[in-house]
């Protein structure tokens, strides 16, 4: 899978767990520009993450994020993509 393929996944996610299919996320994409984007979503979103991508994140690898560009580096690096 392509990192593009990896962004393509996340956007699909990220319209399920916000509930808005006009979601559109860029790298830079932080907590900080999506209404909505709190504590218990944020937890949310790694789980619909991990789930469809079949890993799961140390919660050191989830405190480091910054942005979607890391979690899409991380779901890449933990995937082998």
């Amino acid at each position: 899978m392509k990192l593009d393929d990896v962004y393509t996944a996340l956007t699909e996610i990220f319209a399920d767990v916000f509930d808005n299919a006009a979601i559109a996320i860029t790298p830079e994409t932080s907590a900080a520009d999506i209404p909505g984007w709190d504590s218990m979503t944020h937890i949310n979103l790694v789980v619909a993450v991990e789930q469809h991508f079949k890993i799961k994140f140390k919660i050191a690898e989830i405190d480091r994020l910054k942005n979607v560009g890391d979690l899409a580096g991380l779901i890449a690096e933990r995937t082998g993509r």
